[in-house]
C-alpha cells in the first residue's frame, strides 16, 4: 500500500507502473472528467494491448481516441463510440474489440466492483443484444439477467484539486465516472490542476476519499487539452 507521504509523483513515474495488457478505466463524459495528461503520458510511453474502459471513445483526436488510433488498444468498453470516426472503422475492421452497455448498466457495473459486489441483477435489455451473453434466473416471478461487475487494473482519473495525500475534488460535470472508477481499480492515478497540503481540503468537500488514491500527479491547466476547455470564457 502506497505511503500517505509518497502518493505525490511525477507523471512519467505514475504511467510507467502500466504495464503492456493491462485494464485501464478512464475517468469523463466526453472531455469534462477525462484525464488528458495522463492518457498523452501513456500514448507517450508506448503500451500497447490495452483494454479501456470509459464511458465514450472521444474524439480521434484526443484522450483515449489518440490510443485507439495509434493502435495501442485491443478492446473498449463504453456505452457509446459514435464520436470517433477512427473507433468505428477499426471495429468494423476487426482490429477493435468493443463491448458496448447502456450508461447505467455500466455505471452500476463499475460501482458494483467498488463496493466489492459481483454483480447484480437486472431486467434490462431482456431479450435484446445487450443480453446475448448474460446468464438469467427467475427470481419472484419475474426474469432477470445477472450483469457481473467490471474491475480494473488501473484507473486514471481527473480532479481539479487534490492534496498530496491523495484527496480528491471534482469541479462541475467532471465528477461523472471519476468517483466509480477511483473505487474499482487494483491502481489509481490521479491527475490535479491544483495540489494543496494535507488538510487544506474541507472534508465535506471531497469527492474521492485518499484511501482509493495511489498515486497523484499535478498538472498544468494551461497546457492540458482539458484545461483549456474547463476554464475556457
Amino acid at each position: 500500500m502506497t505511503s500517505l507521504n509518497k502518493k505525490h509523483t511525477s507523471i512519467e513515474e505514475a504511467i510507467a507502473r502500466i504495464p503492456d495488457g493491462a485494464s485501464i478505466m478512464v475517468g469523463g463524459f466526453g472531455s469534462p472528467g477525462t484525464p488528458f495528461a495522463l492518457l498523452d503520458e501513456l500514448l507517450a510511453q508506448g503500451q500497447k494491448g490495452l483494454t479501456l474502459i470509459k464511458n465514450d471513445a472521444n474524439e480521434a483526436d484526443i484522450g483515449i481516441g489518440r490510443l485507439i488510433k495509434a493502435g495501442r488498444v485491443d478492446r473498449l468498453i463504453a456505452s457509446h463510440i459514435g464520436l470517433n470516426r477512427v473507433a468505428i472503422e477499426e471495429m468494423n475492421a476487426g482490429r477493435l474489440a468493443v463491448e458496448m452497455y447502456p450508461q447505467g448498466l455500466l455505471a452500476e457495473k463499475i460501482r458494483c466492483a467498488g463496493v466489492g459486489h459481483p454483480g447484480f441483477l437486472t431486467d434490462i435489455g431482456l431479450d435484446t443484444e445487450i443480453a446475448s451473453h448474460r446468464r438469467e434466473i427467475e427470481l419472484d416471478g419475474r426474469t432477470c439477467a445477472i450483469e457481473p461487475a467490471i474491475h480494473a487494473d488501473f484507473a486514471l482519473v481527473h480532479a481539479d484539486v487534490a492534496d498530496t495525500y491523495g484527496n480528491l475534488t471534482y469541479r462541475g460535470t467532471a465528477i461523472n465516472f471519476n468517483p466509480l472508477m477511483a473505487m474499482a481499480a487494483d491502481t489509481v492515478i490521479a491527475q490535479a490542476f491544483r495540489l494543496d497540503a494535507p488538510g487544506s481540503l474541507k472534508p465535506e468537500y471531497i469527492h474521492t476519499p485518499s484511501a482509493f488514491v495511489n498515486h497523484v500527479v499535478q498538472v498544468d491547466p494551461a497546457t492540458s487539452e482539458q484545461g483549456i476547455r474547463e476554464h475556457a470564457v
